[in-house]
């Protein structure tokens, strides 16, 4: 399978869909691999038009893990995160793309357009954040699951992560088989929780992005449940509030994950959004 590399780091990535499509890069969240992406997901983007691209970040998957080699103990930033997109984009010969980041990964995709503007076609941050304390922050009993002991076998890591998903997963889209299904998958595929504990760090030390994102002129939607305990829709408004013409939808009943139920909508809002900025962009 391809990787491409940012220094010493290796990112492995996998495309779907056709070579010639407009590219569109999805980018994961915290601890999550290329595989919370499931391929039938991806699938309903490529019917649409476009050529997916799905990547483990560093510290998961199956690229590159890295040690705490900082005496902070922050082995990295956004910015270099933001930089591994960057990579993969250099390693498919791609200028640009419409990029999609999910929770950390909403915030990577904000960095990547404050880092590297010219290097997105359109941006989609959903559930995510600017870091500023006062919107986005997680419900109490939610906090106290993300940062509790991470269990150390298969068999508690998937019930760790169906009491995660009946915490803040989206109430009225349950599934206990998917979500036990998916957790399996990822444990199996792999499994690094000092993985995950960095790149939460590399999350918490970064600043507010929220002046910086006032300079971003690429065009930005931004979506978010409203039944999300993680990370709170707070967050979601303020990020559409500070890129200049940003569009917000809310996405009802939604809570901190991405059920199938809910796949046909978001595939017409970011499909739409992606055309509609091409258009833009050609005029």
């Amino acid at each position: 399978m391809p990787r491409a590399h940012n220094g010493a780091v290796s990112i492995y990535y996998e495309t779907i869909g056709e070579v010639d499509d407009p590219a569109l890069l999805l980018v994961n969240g915290l601890g999550s691999q290329c595989i919370s992406y499931p391929l039938a997901w991806c699938e309903l983007f490529a019917a649409e038009g476009f050529r997916v691209i799905r990547f483990d970040n560093r510290d998961v998957g199956r690229s590159t893990h890295l040690g705490d080699d900082r005496p902070d103990g922050v082995a990295y930033t956004l910015s270099d995160m933001a930089d591994d997109v960057v990579a993969v984009l250099d390693d498919l010969g791609l200028p640009s793309a419409h990029v999609m980041g999910l929770s950390m990964g909403g915030m990577i995709v904000q960095q990547l357009a404050i880092d590297h503007p010219d290097r997105l076609r359109s941006l989609t941050s959903v559930m995510s954040t600017t870091m500023d304390p006062d919107v986005g922050q997680p419900a109490a009993d939610s906090l106290v699951l993300l940062t509790a002991l991470p269990p150390v076998d298969r068999d508690g890591y998937v019930a760790r992560a169906l009491e995660q998903f009946h915490l803040w997963g989206s109430p009225g889209w349950q599934d206990d088989d998917h979500s036990a299904a998916i957790a399996g998958e990822a444990f199996d595929r792999s499994f690094d929780p000092e993985g995950q504990n960095r790149q939460l760090l590399a999350v918490l030390s970064g600043p507010s992005r929220t002046a910086a994102l006032g300079a971003v002129t690429v065009p930005a939607l931004v979506m978010h449940g409203d039944a999300d305990r993680l990370c709170d829709i707070s967050g979601g408004r303020r990020t559409a509030e500070a890129i200049p013409g940003a569009r917000f939808e809310v996405i009802e009943g939604l809570g901190h994950d991405y059920p199938p139920a809910v796949w046909p909508r978001w595939v017409e809002l970011v499909t739409a959004h992606a055309r509609a900025a091409d258009g833009a962009a050609a005029r």
